[in-house]
């Protein structure tokens, strides 16, 4: 067993809120908790009793609790969790209403903005008055095609506070994107922007909004939040207003927040499309609020006050994650536009800026920081930053090494993985726990997560499914429009009945860690032996001519051949020596199954909104099978250079 990168001291263990919850856990229920292992195992043989402790540690805000924690506690899905309280979720997120600021707002090449809890409050207030009187009701959907702007968020407290459901995309979809999501929940209200910035570039949206309402016809109000300049134009033809002229004849007073039930809708998120239209996931109050305390408060050891950052869109459900750290009265920062504008300091420079402690951010962007040669500890302060998350995809045990070597020694680097799927996490980081290379620090508590083996069987320290053994809060309400839940089943519970089945591929540590090596669906089966995607890109991404990879499988000769694609450095060509190393550095720190049949140069990797690679979308494109939702992607265009490639032909 390698030896941890990173230990928090005694000290430090001992300040955490996950610290004093085992002490609570010990004085209510009479056991003993000396470490994580140890409360993980008593929160998934005790449901009832740990998720009632962390709603009354928390401090939920609620009309009732209930004295029923879960029914049905044994069906999956099935099982109704505290099926008496009756809570609003914007209430638990603005509860404080004094001057400390609530969100710090910063666009690309622009002076930092900043909105108090006080004003925040106001501001909602104004918006959910407003949204009554044009009709919004309990239950009514309202979505956002917003960059990450404070005013988004306002949006959707307020749309939260009266009971009705909030649903989001970023202004960066095509239009057949946001018609194939909005058009399946029939909104009532759209909030945009006029416009947005990126890469040193304004982009229009608000003459996309007449092609929108058209093909939307349920929007009757659109309300247009200026952004790109003081006083924009109004889309034509259609009920359109500014975000003053909406609100102006309203004052801001008391909120008079709808306690619903625990699993009342209130957001409306989406798969990624890139197999059909996109599914419509909704996620219930109660669920989301009490996850996302749980991974702010004892994962992460948010404090009041602290300032919380992650580069996303409302495209993301990180968004709806970082939203959240309201209800634990952090200082929420907020970023729109590219992380790499004017260069790769940008972030560096915004966590100086703003003095960050807890920041965000994906895999993707610490592997270019350390392509760039990027040595954050020796250009930044950082005195502020004390933990570093990464998700979206697997961190590789380099990209761990270089946080440590170049970006700072005393962090907590915390690679999550979860999903829209559940709005949340199934492993995540730990402030308590070392930091081991390549791993997430633990399984999330509440969270009867394990591997299993094509047989079924849990294991550790081998390769499996990931799975979820028993139901958790914030598992979806279902899917919109789903009569009978079959959408829903099909999803998660179709392999093994019962059991959520996530999709990955992973293994569970001796230590209590999970390494992903990629979707399982995307798993490798060359000659029989299973491989994981992330495996291979580990590789490949050390060598400092490739900028990024992307690998298939392809149907070949009755079998299936490993074909790997790399995008590499400006200027460069896959020659006979470049292709030479990237197959020995995989044989040597892989094995001989694991090198490419195929290695080709592309210019550049599809991706999903939210920086996914899209393995299987590739994938159908060699083996000339129809791509049924471009618009899900970032960049369709990437796709076409994979068709017709004359070397997969031989």
């Amino acid at each position: 067993m390698s030896d941890p990168l990173w230990r928090p001291s005694a000290a430090r263990i001992e300040a955490t809120d996950i610290h004093r919850f085992m002490g609570e856990v010990r004085d209510r229920w009479g056991v003993e908790i000396p470490d994580y292992a140890t409360l993980h195992r008593w929160s998934v043989t005790h449901r009832d009793q740990f998720w009632s402790t962390l709603w009354d540690h928390a401090g939920v805000i609620a009309q009732t609790k209930g004295e029923t924690i879960v029914e049905n506690g044994d069906r999956m899905p099935g099982a109704r969790w505290f099926p008496q309280a009756r809570l609003n979720f914007a209430e638990n997120l603005l509860h404080r209403r004094d001057d400390a600021p609530a969100i710090i707002f910063k666009g690309e090449g622009q002076a930092p903005r900043v909105l108090s809890y006080a004003q925040l409050y106001a501001l909602v207030a104004r918006i959910a008055v407003a949204l009554e009187a044009a009709g919004v009701a309990e239950g009514d959907r309202v979505a956002g095609f917003l960059p990450n702007l404070p005013e988004a968020i306002a949006a959707m407290l307020a749309v939260t506070s009266l009971g009705a459901v909030w649903s989001s995309c970023s202004p960066d979809f095509g239009d057949r994107g946001v018609v194939d999501r909005f058009g399946q929940i029939k909104p009532k209200v759209l909030f945009c922007a006029d416009g947005y910035f990126y890469n040193g570039k304004r982009h229009d949206t608000v003459t996309r909004v007449p092609r929108l309402v058209e093909a939307i016809p349920s929007i009757e109000r659109v309300v247009v939040v200026p952004y790109a300049e003081a006083r924009p134009p109004l889309p034509a033809g259609v009920n359109a207003t500014t975000l003053e002229g909406f609100i102006a004849p309203h004052a801001a007073g008391e909120i008079a927040f709808r306690r619903l039930p625990f699993d009342h809708p209130i957001y409306i998120l989406y798969s990624s499309g890139t197999t059909g239209a996109p599914k419509c996931i909704v996620h219930g109050a109660g669920g989301t609020l009490l996850q996302h305390l749980k991974e702010h408060r004892l994962h992460t050891d948010i404090k009041a006050g602290e300032r919380l950052f992650y580069f996303t869109t409302l495209g993301w459900m990180m968004w709806n994650w970082l939203v959240s750290g309201l209800a634990s009265e952090a200082t929420l920062v907020l970023y729109d536009g590219s992380p790499f504008h004017p260069g790769p300091e940008a972030m560096l420079d915004l966590i100086d800026e703003t003095a960050i402690n807890v920041f965000g951010t994906s895999a993707k962007f610490i592997d270019a920081l350390k392509k760039a040669g990027m040595a954050p500890r020796r250009s930044h302060d950082l005195g502020s930053l004390r933990a570093i998350l990464s998700t979206g995809s697997p961190l590789a045990p380099e990209s761990f090494e270089y946080v440590y070597e170049q970006f700072k020694p005393d962090v907590c680097l915390s690679s999550i993985a979860g999903g829209t799927d559940l709005i949340s996490c199934f492993a995540l980081g730990c402030p308590a726990l070392p930091v081991y290379g390549g791993e997430l620090q633990c399984l999330g508590l509440g969270m009867k997560v394990e591997a299993w083996d094509d047989e079924g069987r849990s294991v550790i320290g081998e390769q499996g499914e990931l799975v979820c053994c028993a139901p958790f809060p914030s598992m979806p309400v279902g899917f919109w429009n789903d009569p009978g839940d079959t959408r829903y089943h099909a999803a998660y519970f179709e392999k093994y009945p019962d059991v959520w089945c996530h999709g990955d591929y992973v293994e569970i540590t001796e230590h209590g860690g999970m390494i992903i090596y990629g979707r399982s669906d995307a798993v490798l089966n060359p000659g029989g032996v299973r491989i994981g995607t992330a495996e291979i890109y580990r590789q490949v991404e050390q060598l400092d001519e490739v900028v990024e990879g992307l690998v298939i499988g392809q149907q070949w000769d009755n079998d299936t051949r490993v074909v790997l694609f790399v995008v590499l450095r400006d200027g460069l060509r896959l020659d006979a020596d470049l292709l030479t190393r990237i197959r020995d550095q995989i044989r040597r720190n892989a094995s001989p199954r694991h090198v490419p049949a195929k290695i080709i140069q592309v210019r550049d990797i599809p991706r999903t909104k939210s920086g996914k690679i899209v393995e299987l979308a590739v994938r159908d494109v060699v083996h000339g099978r129809t791509i049924k939702n471009k618009e899900a992607l970032a960049n369709p265009e990437a796709l076409e250079q994979f068709r017709g490639i004359a070397e997969l032909a031989t």
